[in-house]
């Protein structure tokens, strides 16, 4: 009975069996990445209205704009997440090295009238040797002071933007770059889907690199340095270099954001340079899930989205029929975003990255009882 069994199996001439459920979850998620990749990537070609969500079909050119810039920021908070996730550091000047990039790259730009590649290159070589030069200093001190000193550079590189020395910087109104001076086939609305994914490019990078260093020996370190630091010293360690080489990382992921900025908006902000911009990353990061795969992109996804949809939705006539008492908290973005933080944090601690674990709760093995299963934890036969 049982070789009749086996042969049906084996030849397919029996009943299709069903494949574990266990092994359809593996496969969704192995291969959800890849799904997810490649709709995004068609994403201009489609037509497909989106009410709530968007203000016009999926392929138009304001639609295209919003979702260039949740995956910019959804791309920046998964580097930012290289410190506070993975290596337990609490930087809040992180928004420097965005700026750098942006900055540095519109002024060899304008000043210096160097092609646009060049520009973009030098920008980005600005941006990491300012990390790994503030980083070495940063790094001296550990814990608050850390967050101490990088909030000091932030301010100190926000002031000098703001003060606009030698007409430099724009000051608060910031500096446009010229659009003869930008790649053709990236300005204009007709190339907002190129824009579009020049966004989705840089996001896939950064993922990349952040996957494939954290599981590095280096990522190992810094999990290390995470949970305990002083233990990595007794194991004959250096949690300095390490720690430096995560900030430099994130740096340079951070500069490479601002010219991608720099081409979405066409030109550089002041407001890329404040510490509230770092602010937004952490509530970002914290948002999706500190310290996980794919938390941070989701959190600076859904950040970015609502903090655009929220305005729009604060302005509109149907909050402004609203009695008063309602009317006034639902004008503010600001209100909005916050209630939506304080809710996330209180009903999923962990982020939305928790919240697949919480819906789906993993199973022992069919045959563990409760009891079985409480003397395994316990250290129990």
């Amino acid at each position: 009975m049982s070789t009749v069994t086996e042969t049906h199996e084996r030849t397919g001439d029996g009943p299709a069996l069903a494949p574990p459920p266990g092994n359809t979850a593996r496969l969704l998620r192995r291969w959800w990445p890849a799904a997810a990749l490649l709709v995004l990537a068609v994403a201009p070609y489609s037509a497909l209205p989106l009410p709530g969500l968007l203000d016009g079909p999926l392929g138009s050119p304001g639609s295209l704009q919003l979702l260039a810039t949740c995956l910019l920021f959804g791309a920046l908070a998964t580097g930012y997440d290289l410190l506070l996730g993975r290596t337990g550091l609490l930087s809040f000047g992180h928004a420097l090295y965005f700026a750098a990039g942006s900055y540095a790259t519109n002024l060899f730009l304008l000043e210096a009238g160097l092609p646009f590649a060049v520009s973009a290159l030098l920008g980005l070589c600005c941006g990491i040797v300012l990390a790994l030069v503030l980083g070495s200093v940063s790094l001296r001190v550990t814990g608050i002071g850390f967050s101490m000193v990088t909030l000091a550079f932030a301010q100190a590189g926000s002031i000098l933007v703001s003060r606009n020395p030698g007409g430099l910087t724009g000051g608060e109104e910031g500096r446009a770059a010229p659009a003869e001076l930008l790649p053709s086939g990236l300005v204009g609305i007709e190339n907002t889907a190129n824009l579009y994914w020049v966004a989705l490019a840089y996001l896939v990078l950064t993922l990349a690199v952040v996957h494939w260093a954290v599981r590095s020996p280096t990522g190992r370190v810094w999990e290390g340095i995470k949970e305990n630091e002083r233990r990595v010293e007794v194991l004959g360690l250096k949690p300095y270099g390490f720690k430096l080489t995560a900030f430099v990382l994130a740096g340079a992921l951070a500069a490479l954001g601002g010219l991608v900025h720099l081409l979405l908006t066409g030109g550089s902000t002041p407001q890329t340079t404040t510490s509230d911009f770092t602010l937004s990353l952490l509530v970002m990061v914290v948002l999706g899930g500190s310290g996980t795969r794919w938390g941070p992109m989701v959190g600076g996804i859904l950040y970015t989205w609502a903090d655009h949809r929220l305005g729009d939705l604060a302005g509109s006539g149907a909050v402004a029929e609203l009695p008063a008492v309602l009317r006034v908290p639902l004008s503010q973005p600001l209100f909005l975003l916050g209630v939506l933080f304080v809710a996330v944090v209180h009903l999923l601690p962990g982020g939305l990255a928790r919240l697949p674990s919480r819906l789906v709760p993993r199973r022992g093995p069919a045959d563990e009882t409760p009891a079985k299963r409480a003397r395994k934890e316990n250290g129990q036969p």
